[in-house]
């Protein structure tokens, strides 16, 4: 793109995200084209461009000798229908859709069995957190995070990949879903190009979809991405992002390896695309570690690293962290006072203290054996089959390929109606493409569940009501 093109669609971006997000309303009058041009340090001629595409397009009319004005095409004009304010901007977690349903086979949620987790031991601290700080109630966090949390979790970073960054790098929220909300408020308006994976994250593609991102599929593969497609689409496409999972990846399990993470950094130095590198499974590994996050080879600040404990600790706790360089961080705290000012302290101090403690590991260790055990399980049942799935390494997911005549969406009402969930491909897909494919969960189901649920979702798969 031309730079000249590209000021353009800056200018017509920037207007049009105003009207639509109700900033400018009806009658509204704009600021002069010499005005505008001055703010946005761009000719006067490129900002009379972007006014006159959008009185072509009926988002703004002019007053002859007075200027543009924002017209009532130009939004939604919901207020002038009789309708709840909160239907202005409806919003989808289609992953949520599906949870909503109970079921006694639970293979759509990647969360882990509560009976797998320490929660006697996390009593015991919650008991220690209130004799440690009595006031723990009676206060609010800070807005990036407790400092002593911070600082701990500093510690771990330094120790476990020998990079340098400090407390102030660190930014504390609730849980990931709610640090991938803040990036995307924070660095994507509407129509801004992004790259994500394919399959990918559900609740990541709708946040990502619900800012009006342009979404762009990247191929994951057993063995990673292909390098030579990322760099085209990054150089064709100029994406302000590239969201990705690299490490046990949701829902296919794959692991990117080192040296396409160091290249990727490269990649995006060069095209300055920001990386956010989601990495919710890291320490749930059946038999080697995986290799070190991205931002161990950043060097640039061009990648923003999102570090999920809860599901393996306490998903109740709701605490992930974002590594980030100070100039991202500063956006990110931003728009962490305006989500909540800061998530619960006491949450935090919890997390603290048992994240601190030898039981940690011991926990992790025992659950990394009993998740592998549910794994292997799972693919024992699913052996009967001719269907694909490549064994992971780690996570909690198999990514399993279904006959091509089957209708997962079908599917998935036969097996709720038998009270059995799953996750459609397609909901995995950013460019919701109909899929055989099927992510299945074998984290929070236990053994017996899982052994009589397998058992039935293969029957219904092959039920002649699933065949074209």
């Amino acid at each position: 793109m031309a730079n000249g093109e590209y000021l353009f669609k800056q200018v017509y971006d920037h207007v049009l995200d105003r009207i639509e997000s109700n900033e400018w309303q009806e009658d509204d009058k704009l600021p002069s084209v010499r005005k505008l041009a001055d703010e946005m340090k761009v000719h006067r001629l490129t900002v009379l461009k972007a006014y006159q595409l959008l009185k072509q397009q009926n988002k703004v009319y002019v007053k002859d000798k007075s200027g543009y004005y924002v017209s009532l095409s130009g939004r939604e004009k919901l207020d002038k229908l009789d309708v709840p304010l909160f239907s202005a901007n409806p919003q989808k977690n289609q992953l949520a859709e599906i949870h909503k349903v109970p079921v006694s086979y639970n293979f759509s949620q990647a969360l882990i069995d509560p009976s797998l987790l320490p929660n006697l031991f996390l009593s015991e601290y919650v008991k220690k957190v209130f004799d440690l700080y009595p006031k723990v109630l009676a206060t609010y966090s800070t807005v990036q995070g407790d400092q002593e949390l911070r600082e701990a979790l500093c510690a771990y970073f330094i120790e476990q990949y020998k990079t340098f960054i400090t407390a102030d790098n660190l930014l504390i929220t609730t849980g990931s879903q709610q640090a991938i909300y803040l990036i995307a408020q924070a660095f994507v308006k509407p129509r801004d190009t992004i790259l994500i994976e394919q399959p990918s994250y559900s609740a990541a593609i709708d946040t990502f979809r619900a800012r009006g991102a342009n979404i762009i599929p990247v191929d994951i593969h057993p063995d990673g991405y292909d390098l030579e497609q990322v760099e085209w689409l990054m150089k064709t496409y100029k994406p302000r992002l590239f969201y990705l999972n690299p490490t046990f990846h949701n829902p296919t399990g794959y692991t990117v390896p080192a040296a396409q993470r160091k290249q990727l950094v490269q990649l995006a130095e060069q095209y300055r695309c920001l990386l956010i590198e989601d990495n919710a499974y890291h320490d749930i590994y059946f038999a080697q570690e995986p290799p070190p996050p991205l931002y161990t080879y950043d060097t640039t600040g061009n990648v923003i690293y999102v570090r999920s404990f809860c599901k393996y600790i306490s998903p109740g706790l709701r605490i992930a962290v974002v590594f980030a360089q100070s100039p991202i961080m500063n956006v990110l705290v931003g728009a962490k006072s305006l989500a909540d000012n800061g998530s619960p302290l006491l949450n935090q101090k919890i997390f603290l203290h048992y994240f601190s403690s030898p039981r940690l590991q011991q926990h992790v260790e025992k659950l990394r054996i009993a998740l592998q055990i549910r794994k292997e399980i799972m693919e024992e049942e699913l052996a009967v089959t001719d269907w694909q799935w490549v064994s992971p390494g780690g996570g909690l997911n198999l990514w399993v390929r279904l006959p091509n005549h089957l209708s997962t969406d079908e599917l998935l009402v036969k097996c709720l109606q038998q009270s059995i969930s799953f996750v459609p491909g397609r909901v995995c897909d950013p460019i919701n493409q109909p899929s055989s494919w099927v992510r299945l969960s074998f984290s929070y189901a236990n053994e017996e569940q899982i052994r009589i649920g397998i058992r039935k979702f293969i029957d219904l798969a092959n039920s002649p009501l699933q065949q074209n």
